[in-house]
């Protein structure tokens, strides 16, 4: 039986039981006017409050509503993940719990993917009302930075609320904290139609915020790990053996020219540092050389060596 709907909001919670009902409300409210099949997915990510209990509730009362709940705490991205996984709609719509992302939003998010065309639809909270020291300022840097690297022109890639079309969702994989580069993400798996909305923010109403500045620093680090795995993820040597092969090249002319000058007289051997240095580059390339090697080899042997994302196919 044809289970789709024509929306999935998928929404990650943690410490949300004041929210809820509110938003729940909120996001009735708005399908209903609109005439949208629909379905809610609330993935409560190790709530120590009674956040569980009030989705029980909700769903006992509307079986639109489902709910998975984590035995602790696992992050945002595999509250997403496991969400885009449950989810059965043409469109997936991702929100916060928070009441800062409005569902007011959500049929234009939805007509956009499902008939302007884009891929992915990224809101823009372009008025903010959190603290311009603890967020603004860190997220336009972060945002700077991401939009410079990736190529993609967005101005708020950790907006909460998004569009995809459910092919996005279903062929990406997101993990650690990686949820702050779906777009990327996409952008790699061959979804290219990213567009951006200016979305409404509002102050939030009930509870405390969850980011933290280790937040702000892992990110960095999980933008590096996607950057490398899209370029290099498949073919690992072609990064670590074009390093190493011009270290060692470094070092090798480096040893030939201290070698000829030891040999004319011109400098003890042992007693310059240059000798030092050309091995060092030496060793320091045929490490390298070797780190590709080893990495290309498990690459090789992984069982998703040749696993690809397929478009369309003739039979």
């Amino acid at each position: 039986m044809d289970n789709t709907k024509d929306i999935s909001i998928v929404v990650p919670l943690f410490n949300e039981d004041e929210s809820l009902p509110h938003l729940a409300e909120w996001i009735d409210r708005v399908m209903e006017e609109h005439h949208f099949d629909y379905e809610v997915i609330m993935v409560d990510d190790g709530s120590k409050d009674t956040s569980w209990q009030v989705i029980e509730e909700l769903h006992a009362k509307n079986p639109r509503y489902r709910g998975v709940k984590f035995r602790r705490n696992y992050g945002k991205s595999a509250a997403l993940n496991l969400g885009f996984a449950h989810a059965q709609g043409d469109v997936v719509i991702t929100m916060d719990a928070d009441l800062q992302d409005s569902p007011d939003e959500v049929p234009d998010l939805y007509h956009m993917v499902k008939d302007e065309g884009y891929d992915l639809v990224s809101g823009w909270k372009k008025v903010r009302y959190d603290s311009k020291i603890a967020k603004n300022i860190p997220s336009k840097f972060f945002n700077w930075t991401t939009r410079k690297m990736s190529g993609i022109n967005l101005h708020d890639f950790n907006c909460g609320l998004k569009a995809y079309r459910r092919d996005v969702v279903k062929s990406i994989e997101v993990y650690g904290e990686m949820h702050r580069y779906i777009p990327v993400i996409a952008k790699w798996a061959g979804f290219t139609r990213i567009g951006e909305k200016v979305v409404q923010h509002r102050k939030r109403q009930y509870g405390v915020t969850k980011f933290g500045l280790n937040r702000f620093v892992n990110g960095y680090l999980d933008l590096m790990s996607i950057m490398f795995i899209s370029r290099f993820g498949k073919q690992p040597m072609h990064f670590f053996g074009l390093i190493g092969s011009l270290s060692f090249l470094l070092g090798f002319v480096s040893f030939v020219v201290v070698c000829v000058k030891k040999f004319c007289g011109l400098m003890a051997l042992t007693n310059s540092v240059w000798f030092f240095v050309s091995l060092f580059f030496m060793m320091l390339g045929a490490l390298l050389f070797l780190t590709g090697f080893i990495s290309e080899l498990i690459c090789r042997n992984s069982a998703t060596r040749n696993v690809y994302l397929i478009e369309k196919e003739l039979d």
